[in-house]
Formats: structure tokens, C-alpha cells, sequence
């Protein structure tokens, strides 16, 4: 027979053993939860189409570490550039600027058949989406992970988004069997849903339009998703494209572009920002996962905040003191002290008003517990490409992940005169002007992103941990 009496180890405790149990049982599974909620999250894969040619991660470093400006004439596709150019930004219907930032790239060259789209369809389909196909999908190349083998998977979409110049075609002008591609082709929430649809992802999949912040704040909400096990892998960055000259008209008259079409960030000369386009995607995976896995990790997200400027000076005026909360919300996401950040990838527009008070922001958190002989070291991809808008944040991101990979610093471009309105002697920081080492110690670094609505965007990234030595794999060969 047997014995009814056998007993669990745990009833063989005495009950303050088991209270004790209990306890550490409880801790445990506290910890696990709070390691869940702030896992670094990895990048290990980056795609790009930026000005300059800078049509991979690898061209755009070198354009970067050259400190190429790549801000020329509007091409010729776009639109005459003369007939709408006007010095007086109250001329009716002119712009005061004739260069940007533009893909050398043609905008109409798509392979459709590739993804799947008649020819006919894509001709509807706006080239932002399109562009969005093409980068997500070579940043999951760079990740090493074949775009196909994700189908069904709970992988997520996260896409920074502004505007449309495509879509302004009278409906009433067009076909009625064509108008169906004309809505899925235009409408705002088919960036992303088309990037799933076609790669057949089952996770979350949603624009961001937050302006000038987006391309970083779908990579904050992309690093919540995966920390909270909504996706294990999520596609995060922004695009923006500039087709028409509409926007630029409306930006002129509202006084925030500069005429000669360049960001010059932190200059006395600094008169507004110089638009650019592009889009730049990153693959992101939770750490532990990425290490599993022996993926090559570029970057590690360790924290990240996002906010709004809320009752400033103005609807589009930037504002100190919600920069200085957002920096402080940033820090304490990723468990970091001020003087850990080495480096920040300003939002540096060059305007005089947001210069100094984005400055005097950093100064103020990350200026703590930092000696005069280690400064913060401040610049702005703004100055080489342009502003990219609602794919700006991709931009610096990457370009700081590059940057932490090969242990330099780009040059910051069009500082000759420092502005005046910055108190240059009193802040602990400073603009490299050359390709810079990184300082010794650990490589930290924060991106910022400001949005023109007040929705404002910081990332903290650090190098990526050591690689493990590998052994060389046998190959068997037979002949």
C-alpha cells in the first residue's frame, strides 16, 4: 500500500520557513517583473535612404565622418525652383529658399512586382510608403533575419509620419476603378499597415505623428511594446519625403526656414532650419533575446521619455523647463547618472529662439556631477542633411549608434560664430567641430527630438556590449 503520509518539502517547513519562502518567492518574481520593465533593448538592425547618397548605414558614416553637407538645389522633378522662390517671405505663394536636403535617389523608382503591387496601384501608392517598404525591409537584411521568414509573426511596425504631398489629386478627377488605390495609397495609417501587410507581421503596427519628434517617439513606444511582451521584434524609424512646394511656402510665411537652406545649430548666423527628406528604420529586439540569439547588436537602448512642452510661450515654442523634465524622466527610465551621458544628439534646428533654450536645458540636467574638464559633448546631423522632420530622429539615431560603433564623433558643421545668446563660458559643454574620440569611460548617448506641436522625445543609447569570442564553425568539404 502505499504511504498516504508522504509530505511536500514545503510542509516540512515550519511556518515561519515558509513565510519565509513566501518572501523570497514573491521578490524574485518583483525583480523579474521590474527587469521586464526595464530591459535595454537592443539594435540589431539599421536601414537608411538619407541626402548625400547615403543609401546604407556604411555611406552614411562616411558622409558623416567626412562632415559632408549634403544640402543642394530642389531637383528638377520636384519643382521649379525659381518660379517659386520670392526674397520677401510675404510674397504671395513664394518660398524664400531654393536648396534642401534631397535623395539623390528618383523618388518614382520602385520595384512594385518585389512587394507585390500592380504597376498600376503603385502609381497611386505615395512614395513615403514606398520608401518605407524599401528601407524596413534592407534594415531587416542588416539584421541578418530574411524579411519572408516573419511571416505570421508578432512582430511590430512603428512609423514616424508628418504629411502627404502625394495625395492632392482631386478625386473627382480620377477613375472611379483607380479610387480605391488612391485611399489605401494616401491614407495616413496604411505606412505601416502596408509594411505588415506585406511582410505578413501580426503585431502591433501604427503610425506616429507627433511632427518633428516621430521617428523617436515610435521608438519609445516600439521599446515599451517589446519590455511588455507585445512583440518580440518591432521595426521603428520615420520617413519623409518633400514633393510639392506647398509645406515650404507655409513654413516660409511662418518665418521658420532658413533662406539658404542649412541648420546652422548653435551659430550667431542661425536664421531657421533647412528642410531634408529621408527615412531611416531600426530592427529592435529585447537584450536578452539579441544575446540568446547571437545577433550583432549596433546599439542598446537603455531608456527613453516622452512629454509635452504644455502652456509655453506658444503653441510651437519650444519650452525649457518641460526639455529638463523630459531629460530627468529619460535618466531615470535607464537607471543613469547625468554625468554618464557623453554625448547628445541635439534636436538643433538652428533657430535663435530653440538654440539656446535646448542648451541651457542640457546644461541644467546633464551639466550635474560633470567637471569642466570632461564637457558634454552637443551636435546636430541637422547641420549635414537638413532637418528630415518625422524621420529627423531616425537620423540621429543611427548616426549615434554608428558613432558608438566606431568609437568617433562626426564633425558638427556651420559653426564659425557661436551665438551669442548662449552663455558659451557658463555651460559645461561643447560643439566638436572635428572628428572627435570618445571620451573614456562608458559610451552613453542621448538623442532629442522636439516636435513643432510640443511633443517632445529623448532616447538614451550605450555602446553594445562586447561581442563573445566564437569559435570558427566547421564546414564540411567533401571534394
Amino acid at each position: 500500500m502505499p504511504d498516504d503520509s508522504t509530505s511536500s518539502p514545503a510542509e516540512e517547513l515550519t511556518p515561519l520557513q515558509r513565510a519565509a519562502l513566501a518572501i523570497k518567492t514573491l521578490r524574485a518574481k518583483v525583480e523579474g517583473l521590474e527587469h521586464a520593465r526595464s530591459e535595454p533593448i537592443a539594435i540589431i538592425g539599421m536601414g537608411c535612404r538619407f541626402p548625400g547618397g547615403a543609401d546604407t548605414p556604411e555611406r552614411y558614416w562616411q558622409l558623416l565622418r567626412a562632415g559632408v553637407d549634403a544640402v543642394g538645389p530642389v531637383p528638377a522633378d520636384r519643382w521649379d525652383a525659381q518660379a517659386y522662390y520670392a526674397e520677401d517671405p510675404d510674397a504671395a505663394w513664394k518660398m524664400v529658399v531654393r536648396e534642401g536636403g534631397f535623395l539623390s535617389q528618383p523618388i518614382a523608382a520602385f520595384d512594385c512586382e518585389f512587394f507585390g503591387l500592380s504597376p498600376r496601384e503603385a502609381s497611386y501608392v505615395d512614395p513615403q510608403q514606398r520608401l518605407m517598404l524599401e528601407v524596413a525591409w534592407e534594415s531587416l537584411e542588416d539584421a541578418g533575419i530574411a524579411p519572408g521568414s516573419l511571416a505570421g509573426s508578432d512582430t511590430g511596425v512603428y512609423v514616424g509620419f508628418l504629411s502627404s504631398d502625394y495625395g492632392r489629386v482631386p478625386f473627382n478627377a480620377l477613375p472611379t476603378r483607380d479610387l480605391p488605390y488612391m485611399g489605401t495609397g494616401n491614407e495616413l495609417s496604411f505606412s505601416a499597415g502596408r509594411v505588415s501587410y506585406v511582410l505578413g507581421l501580426q503585431g502591433p503596427s501604427m503610425v506616429v505623428a507627433t511632427a518633428c519628434s516621430s521617428a523617436l517617439v515610435s521608438v519609445h513606444l516600439a521599446c515599451q511594446a517589446l519590455r511588455q511582451a507585445e512583440c518580440s521584434l518591432a521595426l521603428a524609424g520615420g520617413v519623409n519625403l518633400i514633393l510639392h512646394p506647398d509645406n515650404n511656402i507655409v513654413l516660409s510665411k511662418m518665418r521658420a526656414l532658413a533662406p539658404d537652406g542649412r541648420s546652422k545649430t548653435f551659430d550667431a548666423s542661425a536664421n531657421g532650419y533647412g528642410r531634408g527628406e529621408g527615412c531611416g528604420v531600426l530592427v529592435l529586439k529585447r537584450l536578452s533575446d539579441a544575446l540568446r540569439d547571437k545577433d550583432r547588436i549596433h546599439a542598446v537602448v537603455r531608456g527613453s521619455a516622452v512629454n509635452h512642452d504644455g502652456p509655453s510661450g506658444g503653441l510651437t515654442v519650444p519650452h525649457g523647463p518641460a526639455q529638463e523634465k523630459l531629460l530627468r524622466r529619460a535618466l531615470r527610465s535607464a537607471s543613469l547618472a547625468p554625468s554618464d551621458v557623453r554625448y547628445v544628439e541635439a534636436h538643433g534646428t538652428g533657430t535663435p529662439l530653440g538654440d539656446p533654450i535646448e542648451l541651457r536645458a542640457l546644461d541644467a540636467v546633464l551639466g550635474a556631477g560633470r567637471g569642466a574638464e570632461a564637457p558634454l559633448l552637443v551636435g546636430s546631423v541637422k547641420t549635414n542633411l537638413g532637418h528630415l522632420e518625422s524621420a529627423a530622429g531616425a537620423a540621429g539615431l543611427i548616426k549615434v549608434a554608428l558613432s558608438l560603433r566606431h568609437g568617433e564623433i562626426p564633425p558638427h558643421l556651420h559653426l564659425r560664430n557661436p551665438n551669442p545668446a548662449i552663455d558659451w563660458e557658463q555651460l559645461l559643454l561643447r560643439v566638436p567641430t572635428q572628428r572627435t574620440p570618445w571620451p573614456e569611460g562608458p559610451r552613453v548617448a542621448g538623442i532629442s527630438g522636439f516636435g513643432l506641436s510640443g511633443v517632445n522625445a529623448h532616447v538614451l543609447v550605450a555602446e553594445a556590449p562586447p561581442e563573445p569570442p566564437r569559435a570558427p564553425e566547421e564546414v564540411p568539404r567533401p571534394v
